[in-house]
């Protein structure tokens, strides 16, 4: 299962809508005989790819995957039916299914005579498939923090100077984020001082196979993105989110505008954003807004994990990574859970989740 698991990373910032998922095939007398991953969105499923590799060596076998096999019809055929034509006696699987539309897939199996077995190293394949688990379970995109900061918590300098505070090492670990997201959203802010573009690049993926992610403009009133911006350069699609009451006849033919409600005082509503953002079918989205962007979204309750990239530097003044987040006391700290410290150059990459606390 473990090796289902690395497969199934090989398919990060190709599958989405889909989750990504890896499978191994074990011949009747247990010895690997095929394995495969889901690679991009419409394409053959982990099940498929890795009984294609199997061939008749897959009767009488087990199949370890990642995710239960679908029990639908899609842009693919059932993956449950696919491994009851190859003759497999036995399926293992990490994670159940919360798609409603694809669920069932153990049931059938063991309706037909399958051994079926759930929740084998169900940790680790969460924590590879998060942000699609997170998509269908919540109904809303998986939200990805990225921010980089000295030591002292400082994103710039007193006079608005920013570049660089992290390494190269450290931006080239972010282009790996981007090609794993599929949306990548900014503020206003951020649009004017330092227009972005946004794209994937040195993602450690060959070019070919880097999914350029939809790269998002909150520019409420319509006036941070003018024509010449690096993020409308047509190597990437782009959209632009502003609010309903505000003049953009000048975007048009420039970039998608869509016109999203006002927040009381925190500009457009996240919520909104991430409805929008969902029915096109993003289900992971980085952020890398700056502080008020970030604060919204944290004050929406709307920031799934963080990753903070620190220098070993101090400023002392300037702005901090995080604006106003609606936290008012020290009662109301959000707390984290630390998964992951890891030196990126001479940077330190820390990892957290916002998990639900129990009540």
């Amino acid at each position: 299962m473990r090796r289902a698991i690395e497969l199934a990373a090989r398919g990060l910032g190709s599958t989405s809508p889909n989750p990504v998922v890896g499978c191994v095939i074990l011949d009747a007398a247990g010895q690997p005989a095929g394995e495969g991953w889901h690679r991009r969105a419409g394409g053959p499923h982990a099940e498929v790819e890795a009984l294609r590799a199997a061939g008749d060596r897959a009767r009488g076998g087990t199949a370890l995957v990642t995710l239960e096999p679908c029990n639908h019809t899609g842009r693919t055929g059932p993956c449950a039916q696919a491994l009851l034509a190859a003759g497999i006696a036995r399926v293992v699987y990490a994670v159940a299914d919360p798609n409603p539309t694809a669920t069932g897939g153990a049931w059938t199996l063991r309706e037909a005579g399958v051994s079926v077995e759930g929740g084998l190293l169900a940790g680790e394949a969460e924590a590879g498939n998060r942000a699609w688990l997170t998509s269908v379970r919540r109904g809303r995109p998986f939200v990805l923090w990225k921010y980089a900061a000295t030591l002292d918590g400082r994103i710039a300098a007193s006079d608005g100077s920013s570049r660089w505070i992290s390494s190269a090492e450290s931006r080239a670990d972010v282009h790996r984020l981007r090609a794993q997201a599929d949306a990548v959203v900014v503020g206003s802010g951020t649009a004017r001082t330092d227009d972005p573009q946004l794209g994937a690049r040195e993602s450690g993926l060959l070019e070919s196979e880097t999914t350029q992610p939809l790269r998002v403009v909150v520019d409420s009133n319509a006036t941070a993105v003018k024509p010449g911006a690096r993020v409308l350069d047509g190597t990437a699609p782009t959209l632009i989110a502003v609010a309903e009451d505000a003049d953009a006849a000048h975007l048009e033919g420039l970039a998608p505008v869509v016109r999203l409600p006002r927040a009381p005082g925190r500009g457009l509503s996240v919520h909104a954003l991430l409805a929008a953002l969902h029915e096109r079918d993003v289900r992971s989205v980085l952020l890398e807004g700056g502080p008020t962007l970030a604060g919204a979204f944290v004050a929406a309750g709307a920031v799934d994990q963080v990753t903070g990239y620190l220098a070993p530097a101090l400023l002392g003044a300037g702005p901090a990574a995080l604006a106003d987040a609606g936290i008012g006391t020290i009662a109301q700290t959000l707390r984290l859970q630390l998964t992951e410290a890891v030196r990126i150059g001479p940077d330190l990459r820390i990892t957290a989740l916002n998990t639900p606390q129990e009540s």
